[in-house]
C-alpha cells in the first residue's frame, strides 16, 4: 500500500512589524469626554507603505501619535516588533507637518541632532548625514541655516534627520501639506526615490487622495467621528512610480473609489479632500 501523502505546510505568514488592535482614544476635558478614535485595527508589514487617508479632524494624526508612543490609547493595543508601544522608541522616526528644524544650526547639524540626543558617535553618522543630504539634492546646502532654505528643502532635511539613526519605521504626519503644488509633487517623487534606496516601513497621514494613491502600497480610509476604519485598499501600481501613472484609467478609478468611500463615511466632508481630477492642489 502506498504511503499516505501529506499536504505541504502552508507558507508562514510573517509577523507584522506594527499591529494596531481595536485601538480607541478618548480625551477627558473639562467639558466632558471627547472620543477621537472609536476603533482602529490595522497591521503593517515590514517594508510596507501605508497611508491613513481622510479629511482634517477624522483622527488620522491621533492614531499616528499613538503608534509613535506620544499618545497613549484608552483601549486596545499597539505592538511594534513584538513589544507593546508605551512610549517613544528609537526604532521610530517621525516627520511632522512642519520641518521643526533648529534655526541656529546648519542643515548638516540639524540632520545630526538625533545622533547627539542619543549620544551616538558623531563621525560615522556625519558620513551618513552627508550621504542622505546628497541623495535629496542638498550637498551644496549642508552649511546653510533653515532660513536660507526653501520649504521643500527644509522638509528634505527633516526626512534626512528622521533617517539618520536608521529607524525601522517612519511615521509621517502630513509632511507636505504646507508646500506649494509643484513642490509637493516633487517631494512625492523624492520620497519614493528615497524609499527605493532606504527600505523603510512607512505610515503616512494625508488628506490628499492622489498623494495617498501615488505613494502607498495600501490606503486606509478613516471615517466617522469618532473615527473607525472604513476601507483598507491595496494599490497595485508597480514601483518605481512616476506621475505618468496618474493619467491612467486604473489610477483614476482608484481615486474615484477612495473619494466615494470618504463621501459615504463623512457625509459631504470630502470637500476637504483634494479632488482626484486636480493634481497638486490641497485644501486644508
Amino acid at each position: 500500500m502506498p504511503a499516505a501523502q501529506t499536504a505541504p505546510d502552508a507558507p508562514a505568514v510573517p509577523e507584522p512589524l506594527v499591529s494596531v488592535a481595536n485601538v480607541q482614544k478618548t480625551y477627558f476635558t473639562r467639558q466632558g469626554q471627547v472620543q477621537a478614535v472609536a476603533s482602529a485595527s490595522i497591521n503593517v508589514a515590514r517594508g510596507e507603505f501605508v497611508s491613513l487617508l481622510g479629511p482634517s479632524g477624522c483622527g488620522k494624526s491621533t492614531l499616528l501619535m499613538m503608534i509613535a508612543g506620544l499618545e497613549r490609547p484608552t483601549g486596545g493595543s499597539i505592538v511594534l516588533s513584538g513589544t507593546e508601544v508605551k512610549e517613544p522608541r528609537r526604532e521610530i522616526g517621525i516627520i511632522f507637518q512642519d520641518a521643526t528644524l533648529l534655526p541656529w544650526k546648519s542643515a548638516l547639524d540639524n540632520v545630526l541632532f538625533p545622533v547627539r540626543i542619543l549620544k551616538l558617535p558623531i563621525e560615522p553618522y556625519r558620513r551618513r548625514a552627508r550621504e542622505l543630504l546628497a541623495m535629496v539634492g542638498l550637498s551644496d546646502f549642508e552649511n546653510k541655516k533653515p532660513s536660507q532654505l526653501s520649504g521643500g528643502m527644509r522638509q528634505r532635511v527633516a526626512i534626512c534627520r528622521a533617517l539618520i539613526h536608521d529607524p525601522d519605521i517612519l511615521l509621517m504626519d502630513e509632511p507636505f501639506s504646507a508646500l506649494d503644488a509643484i513642490t509637493r509633487d516633487q517631494m512625492n517623487v523624492a520620497l519614493s526615490e528615497i524609499l527605493e534606496t532606504y527600505k523603510k516601513t512607512v505610515v503616512f497621514v494625508t488628506h490628499s487622495i492622489r498623494e495617498a494613491a501615488f505613494l502607498s502600497d495600501r490606503v486606509v480610509v478613516m471615517g466617522g467621528r469618532p473615527s473607525t476604519i472604513v476601507l483598507d485598499m491595496k494599490m497595485s501600481f508597480e514601483r518605481p512610480r512616476r506621475f505618468e501613472i496618474e493619467e491612467t484609467p486604473e489610477f483614476t478609478a482608484v481615486c474615484r473609489k477612495l473619494r466615494l468611500t470618504i463621501e459615504e463615511a463623512h457625509g459631504g466632508a470630502s470637500s476637504q479632500i483634494r479632488p482626484p481630477e486636480t493634481r497638486g492642489a490641497t485644501v486644508e
